[in-house]
């Protein structure tokens, strides 16, 4: 199987507003995939419409190398939405009807409340849990039947800092079992850290999609000073570099990005001092993933 998920030329309007326009990417098996992009980019709406939540104008998707069907969406586990939980019930309690629902995973319940690290509260009331439980709780109900892929939307969104790295470590145990897990996040850390691949839409549109080491890739610079100060004489004296992409201001300094790779800073002097100019401040740097993840959303 080459792909868990293929998604070809996936379109869908609300109206006049288009949510998502010719979205075509595929899931490698034992990914995490995380669909990146700020908010109102059009994730959740893809989310829903590859769990058959909601339609299509145009375009396709196939789950396992197949049409979709009700039979792989068992395969799946789901957290799209904060599942409707009693608040009076036990988490336990709740893990049991959620299983009757899904007509599966009753025997299943002590795995995955050990999974979530909630077997010690297992008999508390839901309504006692934190928010960090709560959103866990909901893993395991989407564990329930131990699918082979998961699907969940913002799955640390709106929890603390304690709570977000308890999601994120289990996101990472889960991986370890060799399931493909497919998440969307607006925050470029959660994709960085636990994410092996990545798409990035913005108002609908794929920007790119890929291995996330290089759609996130750390672009190297150099940062160049001049003992006069003079930019304009020293951007002149690079313009006769070769492989200068192209020159950016920045603080008093003037950054610079090559079209393939850096060029040795020794080379960089030499180059500047045969022009008439003396450096005093030359560094490589890296650009930041934010920079990057900005620049692509702009």
């Amino acid at each position: 199987m080459s792909s868990i998920l293929s998604i070809q030329s996936v379109t869908k309007s609300y109206g006049p507003v288009r949510a998502l326009h010719q979205v075509s990417f595929d899931v490698p098996p034992g990914s995490v995939f995380g669909v990146l992009g700020p908010n109102g980019s059009g994730k959740t709406t893809l989310l829903g419409i590859v769990m058959d939540v909601l339609k299509a104008n145009s375009g396709s998707y196939s789950w396992f190398g197949e049409p979709p069907s009700e039979k792989q969406r068992r395969q799946i586990g789901t957290l799209l939405e904060t599942p409707n939980f009693y608040h009076y019930l036990s988490g336990e309690k709740n893990l049991q009807v959620a299983a009757a629902i899904k007509g599966r995973g009753q025997d299943d319940i002590p795995r995955v409340l050990q999974m979530v690290k909630l077997s010690d509260r297992k008999a508390s009331k839901f309504n006692t849990y934190s928010l960090g439980m709560k959103q866990r709780l909901a893993i395991a109900s989407a564990l329930l039947g131990n699918p082979s892929v998961l699907v969940f939307d913002e799955p640390t969104n709106g929890l603390d800092p304690v709570g977000i790295a308890q999601i994120r470590e289990l996101i990472r145990d889960l991986s370890k079992e060799g399931k493909t897990i497919i998440l969307a996040s607006h925050l470029l850390d959660e994709v960085e850290k636990v994410c092996t691949h990545v798409a990035i839409l913005q108002k609908g549109q794929l920007l790119m999609a890929g291995d996330v080491n290089e759609v996130l890739t750390n672009e190297d610079f150099v940062e160049l000073g001049t003992e006069g100060g003079s930019l304009e004489q020293l951007r002149s004296a690079l313009a006769s570099l070769t492989g200068v992409r192209h020159l950016k201001e920045q603080e008093g300094h003037l950054q610079l990005f090559f079209e393939n790779g850096s060029i040795p800073l020794s080379e960089i002097n030499r180059h500047c001092f045969q022009q008439g100019v003396v450096l005093n401040h030359l560094q490589l740097r890296k650009k930041s993933l934010e920079s990057k993840f900005m620049e692509l959303t702009k």
